[in-house]
């Protein structure tokens, strides 16, 4: 069982040596392009473990020809051409449930990051600790218990975001055409039935979709249009979502309170876009309005340790035992396997 890992992310795989067992050829690489792959290991791999670096193009999935499956570790597959490995027969899986906790906690911290002033304070302090020791002119913060918090994607992250924000008597509604009816009822939300009812009412948004193509430049001029004035966006999901343009004119315009981003269009961000610069040079109308990390949402060693484990056990099942969980395309299973 030969696994192909193009981008791989540490320097001992033990971790999915011993996931995939004994019998596994584990073939590492640190790459972004396919050719830096010697084309042999893609004719001759069975399967493909990847993260997010590398991206496996219809032309890479058509030089597969033992392949049986490919495995994305984390949630998000748009860096994979799904729709080319459905014609090939081959299935892409996902890791959706290592890193749920991480993110809806980190979604949390930064808006309370954001509504409590933690990061102007302590600015103030270290530049002078006793002129600075005040707690007033501090843009955003706010009082949070009985604010009215707006999700949108009630999925696993989704959901645990909502309990959290519950937990802090927060109000809570969401918009996810996906849901079941009673789920709201369940979890004592409110449902909204557009994305736009949802961001005209609430006081903070929390995203929390995956990236397709109806969800690119979900936020932007029109949707951000339709917020309230002093609302707080906040994005850990992926940063086409938001059109960082248009986010980019809504705060200079002071339509929005502030944003808190996790996740960004291009990553690492281009340092020349105008709200970047804005950003790093502390300009006036922008100043801590804007928080940003740079894709950590998910980060814990434990949650990294079980991302590894999943990903290596995803594949072995399917390759040993013909178990398949987490698929994203099971009309794979309509497709005769080319070459295989």
């Amino acid at each position: 069982m030969l696994v192909l890992v193009p981008d791989n992310q540490v320097e001992e795989a033990d971790i999915e040596r011993a996931a995939l067992g004994p019998g596994a050829d584990l073939r590492l690489f640190r790459c972004q392009r396919g050719e830096s792959v010697p084309d042999a290991l893609w004719r001759e791999c069975d399967g493909i473990v990847m993260w997010h670096e590398f991206r496996l193009t219809a032309a890479l999935v058509a030089r597969l020809q033992r392949c049986r499956i490919v495995v994305r570790c984390g949630v998000g597959y748009d860096n994979i051409d799904v729709a080319a490995c459905t014609r090939h027969g081959i299935p892409v899986c996902n890791v959706p449930n290592y890193g749920t906790t991480e993110v809806a906690d980190h979604a949390i911290a930064l808006l309370l990051a954001l509504t409590r002033g933690l990061f102007p304070y302590q600015e103030r302090l270290r530049a002078d600790p006793v002129v600075g020791f005040r707690y007033d002119a501090v843009p955003v913060v706010r009082r949070i218990r009985g604010r009215r918090l707006g999700i949108v994607g009630l999925g696993r992250i989704g959901t645990a975001v909502a309990r959290r924000a519950l937990a802090l008597d927060m109000a809570v509604a969401f918009f996810d055409p996906h849901v079941g009816e009673g789920w709201d009822l369940a979890l004592g939300l409110a449902r909204c039935d557009s994305l736009e009812a949802l961001l005209a009412t609430v006081d903070a948004v929390s995203l929390h979709v995956p990236l397709t193509p109806e969800t690119r430049g979900m936020i932007g001029s029109k949707t951000l249009a339709a917020m309230k004035r002093d609302a707080i966006l906040i994005n850990t999901a992926r940063g086409a979502v938001v059109d960082l343009d248009a986010l980019h004119a809504c705060l200079q315009q002071r339509h929005l309170a502030a944003a808190a981003l996790d996740v960004l269009p291009s990553e690492p961000p281009d340092p020349r876009h105008p709200l970047i610069v804005a950003w790093r040079e502390g300009a006036d109308w922008l100043r801590h309005r804007l928080l940003l990390t740079p894709h950590a949402a998910f980060y814990s060693e434990d949650g990294f340790r079980d991302l590894r484990r999943l990903g290596a056990e995803t594949a072995a099942l399917w390759l040993g035992a013909g178990r398949l969980r987490n698929n994203v395309n099971p009309e794979f299973r309509h497709q005769a396997p080319i070459g295989r």
